[in-house]
């Protein structure tokens, strides 16, 4: 790892191996882009003693129009960064990502608690009063091998019909911070009101950065006169599981000092900054970084 003078760009060249757990070490949480800011959001909530870093692959996103092996190129590069500053458990906070690298991600790091996003389909399946509902996620996740598995085994189970929809462009519109613009509210419009007319109740925010869309979703839905929906969000849930896996391994932080947050990207350190403040009202140290995915273990 080189840190340039003057700069505060990172060059990572070669995998960087795990030190021990400790409680006290941070958790890593990555995604293409802000939209993992949703989940961080729900960990630092849950979990207000624990050191954080985040990553924000902005200068390959999205995630979810790029080939897999991309994608698991830069999960596994991204991850391996994370772990060389010291991570004790990583957050996959972004459906493309998990859908495509995450067992790889768990065979590399076997001990390391590794928790990743899915759109909710069996919360869903669960609150939904007429057995339809709508699933809204970047092409990559919908076509994902684990994606369709998951959406066949629920529907067996629950005898939910699952009407899908890709949002080609809306985690651009996100990444650009344009949450309420009205080319954000054109493009929601055109995919919500179909997953509406064909009956959907419910519907599932199948990709983290639509969170910070909500209201604009809860608005278009209420103008298109829909009978109530429910909207469905898992980033709780992901911070749940990643207290759980802490609680198991004794991995926690019992806290004592402040808990510290720094984020990282492979874009502008300044667009990064602008999120955190505009999406949470905070401003921690941010960091742009320079990873090359040619790792040896990608080879």
């Amino acid at each position: 790892m080189h840190i340039a003078d003057g700069a505060t760009a990172l060059t990572i060249d070669s995998m960087s191996h795990p030190a021990p757990p400790s409680p006290d070490a941070p958790i890593g949480v990555f995604d293409s882009g802000v939209g993992g800011l949703s989940v961080l959001r729900h960990i630092r909530a849950q979990l207000p003693h624990e050191h954080l870093l985040y990553f924000a692959d902005s200068g390959f996103a999205p995630y979810g129009d790029k080939p897999e092996q991309v994608v698991v190129a830069r999960s596994l590069a991204v991850a391996a960064f994370l772990v060389g500053r010291g991570a004790k458990a990583l957050v996959v906070a972004c459906n493309t990502a998990t859908v495509a690298a995450i067992k790889l991600l768990r065979a590399h790091y076997p001990l390391m608690p590794i928790v990743g996003v899915e759109p909710g389909l069996k919360p869903a399946a669960a609150i939904t009063r007429n057995g339809k509902v709508g699933v809204l996620a970047t092409e990559g996740t919908l076509a994902g091998e684990k994606f369709l598995l998951l959406r066949e085994q629920i529907s067996q189970a629950s005898k939910a019909e699952f009407l899908l929809q890709g949002c080609n462009g809306l985690a651009d519109q996100i990444e650009l911070g344009e949450l309420d613009s009205a080319a954000t509210r054109a493009m929601l419009a055109r995919y919500i009101v179909p997953l509406l007319d064909q009956g959907a109740d419910t519907l599932v925010l199948g990709c983290t950065h639509y969170p910070f869309v909500q209201a604009c979703i809860e608005d278009i839905v209420a103008k298109a006169g829909a009978r109530p929906v429910m909207l469905v969000d898992t980033g709780e849930a992901v911070a749940r599981q990643l207290a759980r896996l802490l609680a198991a391994g004794g991995m926690a932080n019992p806290g004592g000092a402040a808990a510290l947050l720094e984020g990282y990207t492979s874009a502008s350190a300044a667009a990064l900054s602008v999120a955190f403040s505009s999406l949470l009202g905070l401003a921690p140290a941010v960091h742009e970084v320079r990873i090359d995915t040619n790792q040896p273990f990608l080879a």
